[in-house]
Protein backbone atom coordinates (compact mmCIF):
# COMPACT_ATOMS: atom_id res chain seq x y z
CA UNK A 1 0.00 0.00 0.00
CA UNK A 2 1.37 3.41 -0.99
CA UNK A 3 2.14 5.74 1.92
CA UNK A 4 -0.35 8.48 2.73
CA UNK A 5 0.66 12.13 2.72
CA UNK A 6 -0.68 15.69 2.60
CA UNK A 7 1.17 18.61 0.98
CA UNK A 8 0.29 22.30 0.98
CA UNK A 9 2.52 24.55 -1.12
CA UNK A 10 2.16 28.34 -0.66
CA UNK A 11 -1.59 28.04 -0.09
CA UNK A 12 -3.66 31.21 0.21
CA UNK A 13 -7.38 31.31 0.93
CA UNK A 14 -9.43 34.48 0.60
CA UNK A 15 -13.15 35.05 1.05
CA UNK A 16 -15.38 37.87 -0.11
CA UNK A 17 -18.12 38.55 2.43
CA UNK A 18 -21.22 40.27 1.12
CA UNK A 19 -23.36 42.57 3.21
CA UNK A 20 -26.69 41.08 4.28
CA UNK A 21 -28.15 44.17 5.92
CA UNK A 22 -31.91 44.43 5.51
CA UNK A 23 -33.64 47.77 5.04
CA UNK A 24 -37.31 48.67 5.05
CA UNK A 25 -39.06 49.85 1.88
CA UNK A 26 -39.45 53.31 3.44
CA UNK A 27 -35.71 53.55 4.19
CA UNK A 28 -34.84 52.38 0.69
CA UNK A 29 -37.10 55.02 -0.92
CA UNK A 30 -35.79 57.84 1.31
CA UNK A 31 -32.18 56.85 0.63
CA UNK A 32 -32.89 56.82 -3.11
CA UNK A 33 -34.54 60.26 -3.06
CA UNK A 34 -31.77 61.79 -0.94
CA UNK A 35 -29.11 59.87 -2.88
CA UNK A 36 -27.61 58.43 0.27
CA UNK A 37 -24.88 55.90 -0.28
CA UNK A 38 -24.97 52.53 1.42
CA UNK A 39 -21.91 51.26 3.19
CA UNK A 40 -19.38 49.01 1.52
CA UNK A 41 -21.32 45.97 0.20
CA UNK A 42 -18.40 43.56 0.52
CA UNK A 43 -15.20 42.99 2.43
CA UNK A 44 -12.35 40.60 1.83
CA UNK A 45 -11.07 38.14 4.42
CA UNK A 46 -7.75 36.30 4.13
CA UNK A 47 -8.07 33.03 6.04
CA UNK A 48 -4.75 31.41 5.03
CA UNK A 49 -1.54 33.23 4.13
CA UNK A 50 1.06 31.33 2.15
CA UNK A 51 0.81 28.04 4.06
CA UNK A 52 3.50 25.49 3.20
CA UNK A 53 3.10 22.25 5.14
CA UNK A 54 3.95 18.57 4.71
CA UNK A 55 2.16 15.88 6.75
CA UNK A 56 3.68 12.46 6.26
CA UNK A 57 2.51 8.91 6.83
CA UNK A 58 2.29 8.06 10.53
CA UNK A 59 1.97 11.62 11.78
CA UNK A 60 -0.73 12.77 14.18
CA UNK A 61 -0.86 16.53 13.76
CA UNK A 62 -2.58 18.77 16.29
CA UNK A 63 -3.55 22.33 15.34
CA UNK A 64 -3.95 24.99 18.03
CA UNK A 65 -4.75 28.69 17.88
CA UNK A 66 -7.36 31.31 18.67
CA UNK A 67 -10.76 31.45 17.00
CA UNK A 68 -10.41 32.89 13.50
CA UNK A 69 -6.76 31.87 13.20
CA UNK A 70 -7.40 29.66 10.14
CA UNK A 71 -7.48 26.22 11.76
CA UNK A 72 -10.82 25.05 10.37
CA UNK A 73 -10.15 26.74 7.02
CA UNK A 74 -6.99 24.67 6.66
CA UNK A 75 -8.90 21.43 7.25
CA UNK A 76 -11.51 22.43 4.66
CA UNK A 77 -8.78 23.18 2.12
CA UNK A 78 -7.15 19.80 2.81
CA UNK A 79 -10.49 18.03 2.41
CA UNK A 80 -11.21 20.04 -0.79
CA UNK A 81 -14.36 21.62 0.58
CA UNK A 82 -12.68 24.96 -0.16
CA UNK A 83 -10.43 25.29 -3.22
CA UNK A 84 -7.37 27.43 -2.43
CA UNK A 85 -7.32 30.92 -3.91
CA UNK A 86 -3.73 30.22 -4.94
CA UNK A 87 -1.12 27.58 -4.21
CA UNK A 88 -1.37 23.82 -4.44
CA UNK A 89 -2.82 21.03 -2.27
CA UNK A 90 -1.92 17.40 -2.94
CA UNK A 91 -2.67 14.30 -0.92
CA UNK A 92 -2.64 10.53 -1.12
CA UNK A 93 -4.89 8.27 0.92
CA UNK A 94 -8.59 7.72 1.64
CA UNK A 95 -9.69 10.77 3.64
CA UNK A 96 -12.67 11.28 5.93
CA UNK A 97 -13.34 14.80 7.25
CA UNK A 98 -15.35 15.12 10.46
CA UNK A 99 -15.39 18.89 10.55
CA UNK A 100 -18.89 19.85 11.65
CA UNK A 101 -21.70 18.12 13.45
CA UNK A 102 -23.57 16.07 10.87
CA UNK A 103 -21.92 17.67 7.87
CA UNK A 104 -23.44 16.15 4.75
CA UNK A 105 -26.45 14.79 6.64
CA UNK A 106 -29.96 15.27 5.23
CA UNK A 107 -32.30 16.33 8.01
CA UNK A 108 -35.35 14.83 6.27
CA UNK A 109 -33.77 11.36 6.19
CA UNK A 110 -33.57 8.94 9.10
CA UNK A 111 -30.40 8.09 10.95
CA UNK A 112 -30.24 4.76 9.08
CA UNK A 113 -30.73 6.42 5.70
CA UNK A 114 -28.03 8.97 6.49
CA UNK A 115 -25.60 6.18 7.30
CA UNK A 116 -26.13 4.74 3.82
CA UNK A 117 -26.01 8.22 2.26
CA UNK A 118 -22.70 9.03 3.96
CA UNK A 119 -21.29 5.69 2.87
CA UNK A 120 -22.32 6.35 -0.75
CA UNK A 121 -20.68 9.79 -0.66
CA UNK A 122 -17.50 8.13 0.57
CA UNK A 123 -17.61 5.56 -2.23
CA UNK A 124 -18.93 2.52 -0.34
CA UNK A 125 -21.58 0.24 -1.80
CA UNK A 126 -24.84 -0.43 0.04
CA UNK A 127 -23.64 -3.97 0.74
CA UNK A 128 -20.42 -2.68 2.30
CA UNK A 129 -22.32 -0.26 4.52
CA UNK A 130 -24.93 -2.84 5.55
CA UNK A 131 -22.42 -4.74 7.66
CA UNK A 132 -21.36 -1.51 9.33
CA UNK A 133 -24.84 -0.34 10.30
CA UNK A 134 -25.22 -2.34 13.51
CA UNK A 135 -21.82 -1.36 14.95
CA UNK A 136 -22.47 2.31 14.08
CA UNK A 137 -25.92 2.41 15.72
CA UNK A 138 -24.73 0.49 18.77
CA UNK A 139 -21.73 2.72 19.37
CA UNK A 140 -23.76 5.89 18.82
CA UNK A 141 -26.46 4.52 21.19
CA UNK A 142 -29.11 5.44 18.63
CA UNK A 143 -30.66 2.11 17.67
CA UNK A 144 -34.13 3.13 18.91
CA UNK A 145 -33.86 6.32 16.83
CA UNK A 146 -32.57 4.64 13.66
CA UNK A 147 -35.80 5.32 11.74
CA UNK A 148 -36.27 8.86 13.10
CA UNK A 149 -35.46 11.82 10.79
CA UNK A 150 -32.29 13.40 12.14
CA UNK A 151 -33.86 16.87 12.08
CA UNK A 152 -35.39 15.71 15.36
CA UNK A 153 -32.00 14.67 16.80
CA UNK A 154 -30.27 16.86 19.35
CA UNK A 155 -26.85 18.26 18.43
CA UNK A 156 -25.27 15.64 20.69
CA UNK A 157 -27.12 12.81 18.94
CA UNK A 158 -26.06 14.11 15.53
CA UNK A 159 -22.46 14.31 16.67
CA UNK A 160 -22.53 10.79 18.04
CA UNK A 161 -23.85 9.49 14.73
CA UNK A 162 -21.37 11.48 12.65
CA UNK A 163 -18.42 10.44 14.80
CA UNK A 164 -19.53 6.79 14.79
CA UNK A 165 -19.81 6.70 10.99
CA UNK A 166 -16.46 8.42 10.45
CA UNK A 167 -14.57 6.17 12.84
CA UNK A 168 -16.20 2.92 11.71
CA UNK A 169 -14.89 3.02 8.15
CA UNK A 170 -11.15 3.03 8.92
CA UNK A 171 -9.97 6.07 6.91
CA UNK A 172 -6.32 6.38 6.03
CA UNK A 173 -6.51 10.13 6.72
CA UNK A 174 -8.87 11.42 9.41
CA UNK A 175 -9.58 15.13 9.93
CA UNK A 176 -11.26 16.07 13.22
CA UNK A 177 -12.42 19.54 14.24
CA UNK A 178 -13.50 19.89 17.90
CA UNK A 179 -15.07 16.44 17.72
CA UNK A 180 -15.19 16.10 21.52
CA UNK A 181 -16.94 19.42 22.12
CA UNK A 182 -20.42 17.98 22.71
CA UNK A 183 -21.54 15.06 24.83
CA UNK A 184 -21.92 13.75 28.34
CA UNK A 185 -19.12 12.20 30.40
CA UNK A 186 -20.11 8.66 29.38
CA UNK A 187 -20.01 9.53 25.66
CA UNK A 188 -16.75 11.48 25.94
CA UNK A 189 -14.99 8.51 27.52
CA UNK A 190 -16.32 6.15 24.84
CA UNK A 191 -15.20 8.53 22.09
CA UNK A 192 -11.73 8.91 23.55
CA UNK A 193 -11.33 5.14 23.89
CA UNK A 194 -12.44 4.68 20.27
CA UNK A 195 -9.96 7.34 19.17
CA UNK A 196 -7.13 5.55 20.92
CA UNK A 197 -7.97 2.35 19.07
CA UNK A 198 -8.51 4.17 15.77
CA UNK A 199 -5.08 5.77 15.98
CA UNK A 200 -3.53 2.32 15.92
CA UNK A 201 -5.06 1.86 12.46
CA UNK A 202 -5.12 5.37 10.93
CA UNK A 203 -2.22 6.47 8.76
CA UNK A 204 -2.60 10.24 9.33
CA UNK A 205 -4.63 12.17 11.90
CA UNK A 206 -5.17 15.94 11.85
CA UNK A 207 -6.90 17.19 15.00
CA UNK A 208 -8.09 20.74 15.72
CA UNK A 209 -8.99 21.33 19.35
CA UNK A 210 -8.97 23.98 22.07
CA UNK A 211 -8.40 21.17 24.57
CA UNK A 212 -4.63 21.09 24.92
CA UNK A 213 -4.67 17.78 26.78
CA UNK A 214 -6.14 16.09 23.69
CA UNK A 215 -3.39 17.50 21.48
CA UNK A 216 -0.70 16.26 23.85
CA UNK A 217 -2.37 12.89 24.32
CA UNK A 218 -3.10 11.99 20.70
CA UNK A 219 -0.56 13.91 18.60
CA UNK A 220 3.15 13.52 17.89
CA UNK A 221 3.39 16.92 16.18
CA UNK A 222 1.60 20.25 16.50
CA UNK A 223 1.35 23.60 14.75
CA UNK A 224 0.15 26.91 16.15
CA UNK A 225 -1.96 28.95 13.72
CA UNK A 226 -2.03 32.74 14.13
CA UNK A 227 -3.79 35.14 11.74
CA UNK A 228 -3.74 32.59 8.91
CA UNK A 229 -0.04 31.70 9.27
CA UNK A 230 1.95 28.99 11.00
CA UNK A 231 3.53 30.61 14.06
CA UNK A 232 5.19 27.44 15.39
CA UNK A 233 5.69 23.83 14.30
CA UNK A 234 7.20 21.07 16.41
CA UNK A 235 6.64 18.77 19.38
CA UNK A 236 3.16 19.25 20.90
CA UNK A 237 4.50 20.26 24.32
CA UNK A 238 6.78 22.93 22.85
CA UNK A 239 4.11 24.36 20.54
CA UNK A 240 1.45 24.46 23.26
CA UNK A 241 3.90 26.16 25.62
CA UNK A 242 4.65 28.84 23.02
CA UNK A 243 0.94 29.36 22.37
CA UNK A 244 0.14 29.68 26.08
CA UNK A 245 3.09 32.01 26.70
CA UNK A 246 1.84 34.28 23.91
CA UNK A 247 -1.68 34.32 25.37
CA UNK A 248 -0.29 35.08 28.84
CA UNK A 249 1.76 37.97 27.45
CA UNK A 250 -1.27 39.50 25.73
CA UNK A 251 -3.57 39.22 28.77
CA UNK A 252 -1.83 41.85 30.99
CA UNK A 253 -1.77 44.32 28.08
CA UNK A 254 -5.50 43.82 27.48
CA UNK A 255 -6.17 44.26 31.21
CA UNK A 256 -4.31 47.59 31.31
CA UNK A 257 -6.37 48.96 28.41
CA UNK A 258 -9.74 48.09 29.97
Amino acid sequence: MAPSFIRLDDVWLRFRLYSTQHRSIKETVVNFILRRQYGAPTRDITALRGITLAIDDGQRLGIVGDNGAGKSSMLKVISRIYPPTSGRVTRSGFLVPLLEIGIGFNGELSGLENIYLTGAIMGFSRREMRRRVDPILDFAELREFADTPIKYYSSGMQQRLAFSVATEIDPEILLLDEVFSVGDIHWMEKARDRMRRLMDRARILVLVSHQMDLIEQYCNRAIWMRAGEIAADGAPGDVIRAYRDSAAAVAPVAARTD
